[in-house]
C-alpha cells in the first residue's frame, strides 16, 4: 500500500542506517569531525633559480623509490642550499596534501640553535595541538609529533641546522614524508637514519650565465664574453652572482663589460672560497654606489658586538639618530646588504658581515673604537635601565645608575628585553673587556644581577663575572669587586658549589671590612650565610643574617632588611622553630607587599607555603603557594616559578589530584634541568613517585 512515502539515502553514510515509513518533525543535526589543520609554512619559491638539475633529479628518483625521504643539503654559505630545497619541495607539492613545516634552525643564531625541544612545540602547534596540550619534555613530545604524523604525507624543510642530533628527534613517522635538512655541515651521522646526501656545489659556467639571465635577460646574450667573465669572476657562488645581477638590474645603462672591469680592479684578497676566487670584490660593488651616510652606517653596524640588531643599537654605533637610521637599514636590505630577520630587526649574511668590517678598516682606529663604546655603552644603559625595574630599589654601586637612567615598562617586559638581548649584552661585556674598558665591564656584571636571578644562566653569568672581577681589580674598585665576589657566592650556593662559594664570599667580605662599607658587609654576610645554610650550619647562618639585618636596620634600607627577614625565616624553619618562622616570613611579605614588591612577596608566600607543607597541612600551603604562583606567572620569573610549582606539586598531590602535581613538577623539571640545577633530581624523583602504584 501507498502511503507517500519514500526512503532515499543520498551522500555518504556513516555506520548502519536506520529507515523509517514517514516522519514528521524530527531533525537531526550531523556535525562533521573538524578538518584536520594542514599547515602551509614553506616560504615562496626561489625567484630566480638556475642548475641543479643533477640535484634535483636525485631527489626525486630517492622519493620516488622510498617514499620516506630524508635528505641533507650540505654546503658552503651562500651556495643556494635553501634555494635548491625550496624549489624541490614547491615542484613536489602535490605529493603532500597534508602539509608543509618549515622551521630556520639558526646553527648561527646569537643566542645559540633552536632546541628540538622548541621546534617541537611549534611543530604541534602548526598541526592544530592545543597548546595546553603540548607536554613540556622533549620525549613526550616527540611521541606525539610522531603519533600525530604517522599516517600523514607531510614535507618538512629543516632550514640551518648545526647537528644531526638537533634534528634526529624531528623525524616525522610517516612513510610518505619527506625531509630537507640543509647545513654548513654534511650531518654524516644521520647515515644511521637512512639519509641521503646531497653536497651542493659552486655553479658550473653554464648555470651561473643561466642565473645571469634570468635577472638581466637579453643584456647577457648580447655581451657573451663579459657575462661569461662575470660567472668567473664571481666563481660561479649563487650569492655573489645573486648581487651582482641585482646591481645590474638597478643600473640597466651600466655595461657588463664596465662591471667586469671593476671587478677585475677592485678585487681584494681578504674574502675567498676555497678554490681562492674572491668574493669580496662582488660586495664592495654594491657597497660603493651607497649614500656616505648608508656606507657608514653600513660599515658601522658590522662593529655591533651581536650578529643581530635592532634600529637603536644601530643608530647608537652609527652616532646618529634613530629616525635618520630606520631608512638606511631599509635600503641596505632592499640592496641584499642586510637581511631582516623580524620586525625592526636586522643581520648580516657572514660574507656581508665580513666585508663590511673590512670596509671599516677605511675608518681611523679612534673612530671604530668611538662607534664601539657608543654601543656598549648604549646596552650598558638599557640594561641598568632593565635591571631597576626588577630591582628598584637594590643598592648599586655601578655609576650608570647614577647618570639618570629610569625604570622602563613592566618587569615582564624587562625580562622579555633582557631574553631577547642576552647574546648581545654577554657579547657587549666581551667587547669592553677586549678593548679594556675595565669601568663598564664589571657593570654590565652588576646589572645583570636581577636578571639572572630571574632566569638562572649560570654559564653567562659565570663567564662575565670571570671578565667583570679582573677587570673591577685593575680598576682599583674595591667597592665593586666586593659586590661581584658576593654575587658569585650567590650562584655557587644556587649550584651547590659551596667550596666555591665560600672564598668569594670571604674576600667580598673581607673588603667590605676593610674598606669599613657597612652596606657591602651586609650584602657579604647575607650571601655567606646562604653558603652556611646549604652546607648545613644552620646557627652560622641564623648568626650571619642577624648580624646582616642589624646593619640594613641601622642604615635604614627597609627593603634589604625585610629580604633578612625572609632569609632568617628560612633557616628558622630548617631549625624546626615553625612559630618563629613563621612570624618572620610574615612580617617580610607585609612589608613586600607595603613597597609594592610582588616577587619578593611571592618568594616569602612560597616560604610560609613550604612550612605548611612540612606540616603536612596541604590545603594551607597550596593556598600560598598558588597565590606566589600567580604572581611569578604574571611577571614571568622563570626560576622562582619552578621553585613554586615544585612545592605545589607535592601539595595539590597530598590533597589527592596527582594529575595537577605531575603538571607543576613536568614543568618545574623541564626549567631546572635545562638551566643544570641540582633540583632535576628532586623533580625526577618526585615524577618517579606519581608512576609508582
Amino acid at each position: 500500500m501507498d502511503h507517500g512515502a519514500e526512503n532515499v539515502i543520498s551522500g555518504t553514510t556513516h555506520g548502519p542506517v536506520v529507515q523509517a515509513g514517514q516522519v514528521n518533525d524530527i531533525h537531526f543535526h550531523h556535525h562533521a569531525p573538524a578538518a584536520p589543520v594542514i599547515p602551509r609554512q614553506l616560504p615562496p619559491a626561489p625567484r630566480l633559480f638556475a642548475g641543479r638539475r643533477r640535484e634535483l633529479a636525485d631527489l626525486d628518483r630517492w622519493f620516488a623509490a622510498e617514499e620516506a625521504l630524508v635528505a641533507v643539503v650540505s654546503g658552503p654559505g651562500g651556495v643556494g642550499k635553501t634555494s635548491l630545497a625550496l624549489r624541490w619541495l614547491h615542484n613536489a607539492r602535490t605529493r603532500f596534501p597534508d602539509g608543509q613545516l618549515y622551521v630556520e634552525l639558526g646553527a648561527h643564531a646569537p643566542n645559540g640553535p633552536a632546541t628540538p625541544s622548541e621546534v617541537l612545540e611549534w611543530f604541534l602547534l602548526a598541526l592544530g595541538t592545543p597548546a595546553a596540550d603540548i607536554p613540556p619534555e622533549l620525549s613526550r613530545r616527540q611521541a606525539l609529533f610522531r603519533t600525530l604524523t604517522a599516517d600523514r604525507r607531510l614535507a618538512l624543510l629543516l632550514d640551518d641546522a648545526v647537528s644531526a642530533a638537533q634534528v634526529r628527534p624531528l623525524l616525522p613517522t610517516s612513510p610518505h614524508s619527506a625531509v630537507l635538512i640543509t647545513s654548513r655541515w654534511r650531518l654524516s651521522a644521520l647515515a644511521v637514519d637512512g639519509a641521503r646526501f646531497v653536497e651542493v656545489e659552486s655553479f658550473d659556467e653554464d648555470a651561473s650565465l643561466e642565473l645571469l639571465e634570468r635577472a638581466l635577460g637579453p643584456r647577457v646574450t648580447s655581451e657573451p664574453d663579459a657575462a661569461r667573465e662575470l660567472a668567473h669572476l664571481c666563481g660561479g657562488l649563487p650569492i655573489a652572482l645573486s648581487v651582482v645581477g641585482a646591481r645590474l638590474s638597478t643600473h640597466p645603462r651600466r655595461t657588463l663589460s664596465t662591471e667586469v672591469g671593476s671587478l677585475r680592479t677592485e678585487r681584494l684578497a681578504t674574502l675567498t672560497l676555497d678554490d681562492g676566487v674572491s668574493v669580496e670584490a662582488v660586495l664592495d660593488l654594491s657597497y660603493v654606489d651607497l649614500p656616505p651616510q648608508h656606507a657608514k652606517v653600513y660599515r658601522l653596524c658590522a662593529l655591533h658586538p651581536g650578529p643581530s640588531f635592532g634600529v637603536e643599537a644601530a643608530a647608537a654605533v652609527a652616532g646618529e639618530p634613530a629616525r635618520e637610521v630606520e631608512p638606511v637599514l631599509t635600503d641596505l636590505v632592499e640592496k641584499n646588504l642586510l637581511a631582516e630577520i623580524a620586525d625592526a630587526r636586522f643581520r648580516f649574511h657572514d660574507l656581508m658581515r665580513v666585508h663590511a668590517r673590512t670596509q671599516a678598516e677605511w675608518d681611523s682606529e679612534a673612530e671604530r673604537d668611538a662607534a664601539s663604546r657608543r654601543v656598549v655603552e648604549w646596552y650598558l644603559d638599557r640594561l641598568a635601565a632593565a635591571d631597576l625595574v626588577l630591582r628598584p630599589t637594590r643598592h648599586r654601586v655601578g655609576p650608570r645608575y647614577h647618570r639618570g637612567a629610569k625604570p622602563v615598562g613592566t618587569a615582564r617586559a624587562a625580562l622579555e628585553w633582557l631574553e631577547t638581548e642576552r647574546g648581545n649584552l654577554r657579547e657587549a661585556c666581551r667587547v669592553a673587556a677586549d678593548l679594556g674598558w675595565d669601568d663598564l665591564v664589571w657593570q654590565f656584571c652588576e646589572a645583570l644581577w636581577g636578571f639572572f636571578l630571574h632566569a638562572r644562566h649560570y654559564d653567562d653569568w659565570f663567564a662575565m663575572h670571570d671578565l667583570g672581577v679582573p677587570a673591577a681589580v685593575r680598576e682599583g674598585n674595591r667597592a665593586a669587586e666586593a659586590r661581584l665576589r658576593a654575587q658569585l657566592t650567590y650562584a655557587y650556593s644556587g649550584l651547590g658549589r659551596f667550596a666555591d662559594a665560600e672564598p668569594e664570599g670571604l674576600r667580598a667580605l673581607e673588603i667590605a671590612e676593610q674598606d669599613g662599607d657597612r652596606q657591602a658587609i651586609a650584602v657579604a654576610l647575607t650571601e655567606l650565610a646562604g653558603v652556611a645554610q646549604g652546607a648545613g650550619q644552620l646557627t652560622v647562618a641564623l648568626d650571619r643574617l642577624t648580624r646582616a639585618r642589624e646593619i640594613r636596620r641601622e642604615i635604614g634600607t627597609r627593603r634589604a632588611e625585610a629580604l633578612c627577614g625572609r632569609r632568617i625565616g628560612e633557616v628558622l624553619a630548617d631549625l624546626g622553630r615553625d612559630g618563629e618562622a613563621v612570624a618572620e616570613l610574615t612580617a617580610a611579605a607585609e612589608v613586600m607587599a607595603d613597597l609594592g614588591d610582588d616577587v619578593a612577596q611571592a618568594r616569602c608566600l612560597r616560604s610560609l607555603g613550604a612550612i605548611h607543607l612540612r606540616r603536612g597541612q596541604h590545603a594551607q600551603a597550596a593556598e600560598h603557594l598558588e597565590s606566589a604562583l600567580d604572581v611569578l606567572r604574571r611577571v614571568g620569573s622563570p626560576f622562582y616559578e619552578a621553585e613554586v610549582r615544585l612545592l605545589l606539586g607535592e601539595a595539590v598531590a597530598g590533597l589527592g589530584d596527582p594529575t595537577a602535581a605531575r603538571v607543576h613538577y613536568e614543568a618545574a623539571h623541564e626549567f631546572f634541568a635545562a638551566t643544570g640545577n641540582p633540583k632535576a633530581s628532586t623533580t625526577s624523583a618526585r615524577l618517579a613517585d606519581l608512576d609508582r602504584p
